[in-house]
């Protein structure tokens, strides 16, 4: 649906994206991630015709944004960082007047304006003023204005900032909801946004791009190693020197425990091995009682910060 090649855009000295190439396909949601001032902002505005590119290519279906730019945006719903309202609008006369925009008949517009209050739940609000409404309702009549037109693609650039738990939530199903037919690309820094919504995530970090893949994925990546944690009642140096021989394990490090009591160890497993049956089956040949065995994988946080702090 969405292919992007060796995107390249400056500013003067600063070079806002650098050789930057990725593919989304059609029913995918993507997350695009990055820290404040990664090229983000500027790789959605390319995608969707509002910038040209210095260098590169992007493909929407069969259409390039150099010689079909209008045709492309026809078929992208785009929603800025800043919502772009009309704050002394009502509601219904703003979604009318982007229906227009949009070239929607004449003869369906007040049907198009009602599906959109009731996707975007605005009933209780049709009343009011733009002005008059919560940031939640301001992004949601900013998602109606995106959605108006039936787009095949939806560009959502920080869709949750500034909202409330509450409204974050809100946006969040909102967005789960529209994605059943759409494919989505969601700019963003807010993490838990990424593993509650989205498909395979993007990070982006001085504008080029340093990670691409399913949160699993890049979590091997980074860490390359999954870590384990064992409580075995032993003797604490003894248990320690057989659980660094096994075979599928790398390294095994004390964490916490005195000598004859029960101990943790945190175990770093060879690449592509599983240890778990190995160390439950040197327990048992021990005699050393077991009181844990847990797996835990690498954070998108702890990936993202690796991947971006230098």
């Amino acid at each position: 649906m969405i292919t992007v090649k060796n995107l390249s855009k400056r500013f003067g000295e600063t070079v806002a994206v650098n050789n930057v190439s990725f593919e989304v396909s059609k029913g995918e949601i993507l997350g695009f991630l990055g820290p404040n001032g990664a090229g983000k902002t500027t790789t959605m505005k390319i995608i969707t015709c509002y910038l040209p590119p210095d260098k590169g290519s992007v493909q929407i279906g069969d259409l390039n944004i150099q010689d079909h730019s209008l045709e492309i945006r026809k078929k992208i719903g785009y929603l800025p960082e800043n919502t772009p309202l009309y704050m002394d609008m009502g509601v219904v006369d703003y979604i009318l007047f982007i229906a227009e925009l949009r070239q929607i008949p004449k003869s369906k517009r007040i049907q198009k304006m009602r599906e959109m209050v009731e996707i975007c739940s605005l009933e209780r609000e049709i009343k009011k003023n733009i002005g008059e409404l919560s940031k939640g309702y301001r992004q949601r009549v900013g998602l109606a204005q995106t959605l108006i037109h039936d787009p095949e693609i939806l560009i959502l650039d920080e869709p949750t900032s500034g909202l409330d738990p509450n409204q974050i939530i809100e946006i969040r199903e909102l967005i789960k909801k529209i994605s059943r037919e759409k494919t989505i690309i969601i700019s963003t820094h807010i993490l838990p946004e990424v593993t509650a919504t989205c498909n395979r995530a993007i990070i982006i970090h001085n504008g080029k791009l340093v990670a691409d893949g399913t949160t699993e994925e890049l979590a091997d990546k980074s860490r390359g190693r999954t870590v384990y944690y064992v409580k075995l009642k032993g003797p604490r140096d003894q248990v320690q020197s057989r659980l660094q021989e096994l075979i599928s394990v790398e390294s095994a490090r004390l964490v916490s425990g005195a000598n004859g009591d029960v101990s943790r160890f945190e175990i770093i497993a060879q690449k592509g091995k599983d240890p778990c049956e190995d160390i439950y089956n040197l327990s048992v040949k021990n005699g050393w009682i077991m009181t844990e065995l847990s797996q835990e994988r690498a954070s998108l946080e702890n990936v993202f910060r690796e991947l971006t702090s230098g």
